[in-house]
């Protein structure tokens, strides 16, 4: 059972919530929480005990040493932080974890459970995956959640994957089989290009994020990081004939798709995110 270090009194918690592992191309969704954790000042509450849900020969823990030249290890497992700083009228627990690699029912219900005792009533988890996209477009979106007004309310396609799942799925259908407002946001993160990271995706997620949940989230850094990124991979496509044929035919492929993306709808979207901005 967690343990959680306090119990804090909350106003209107939101839960946000990724995982290493097959859900995490680029490390895109866990790094969009790590971002979250810095720029919100988030404090540890608890965390998971490991042994229950992990083998340690898959998900090694780390030794490190610090300055005074002492030894400790980290052992790898799901954590769970408060941030409480935000002017925006409610609170934000942030569950930043491994997929586990047994037990999966009883790791989703030990979560909901401390999701319970610190009051959450809505659970977004942030997710990643490897797709036929080219760098050179926006990254795209698609939105699975137990409420269908969500993906109208935010402009995205709701998602229509179907076969194998990761925790992130499996978390998602367990909240909302346990009455939670449960939202899963997923980018699209080009295969040819998977290396970690991938801060070009982490920025659209939560782009979108912020959006859904109206909340102030600084993103300079993470944008200037972003357009780096592009540069490097524009430059590694030009130097092979073969990579930048490729991203070609997905370019049109992906415009074909995207041309409802210039429609007013999507314009005023983004002039009310930068409107947001300015006023920050």
């Amino acid at each position: 059972m967690m343990e959680l270090d306090s119990a804090p009194q909350l106003r209107d918690p939101v839960l946000i919530a990724a995982f290493e592992g097959w859900n995490d191309a680029g490390e895109s969704a866990t790094a969009g929480v790590d971002h979250l954790e810095r720029e919100w000042n988030a404090t540890p509450v608890g965390e998971l005990d490991p042994d229950e849900y992990y083998d340690f020969q898959v998900n090694r823990p780390q030794v490190s040493i610090d300055d005074a030249g002492v030894r400790s290890i980290h052992w790898p497992t799901t954590r769970l932080s408060v941030a409480r700083e935000i002017d925006a009228g409610r609170d934000v627990v942030l569950l930043r974890g491994i997929e586990p690699n047994m037990r999966w029912g009883t790791f989703c219900r030990e979560l909901l459970t401390a999701a319970d005792h610190l009051g959450i009533t809505q659970i977004i988890t942030l997710g990643a995956l490897l797709a036929d996209v080219p760098h050179t477009r926006p990254v795209p979106v698609t939105i699975a959640a137990s409420d269908p007004e969500h993906p109208t309310k935010l402009g995205l396609d709701p998602s229509r994957y179907e076969g194998p799942t990761g925790i992130v799925g499996v978390f998602q259908d367990a909240a909302t089989a346990a009455g939670y407002d449960a939202v899963s946001l997923w980018a699209a993160v080009p295969h040819y290009v998977a290396q970690s990271p991938c801060p070009k995706a982490t920025l659209v997620l939560l782009q979108h994020l912020e959006d859904f949940l109206q909340l102030p989230i600084t993103l300079d850094e993470l944008s200037e990081q972003a357009e780096a990124w592009q540069h490097g991979v524009n430059e590694l496509a030009e130097e092979d004939s073969d990579v930048a044929e490729y991203v070609r035919r997905l370019e049109e492929a992906r415009d074909t798709v995207d041309l409802p993306e210039a429609s007013g709808e999507h314009i005023a979207r983004e002039f009310q995110r930068y409107l947001r901005r300015r006023d920050r």
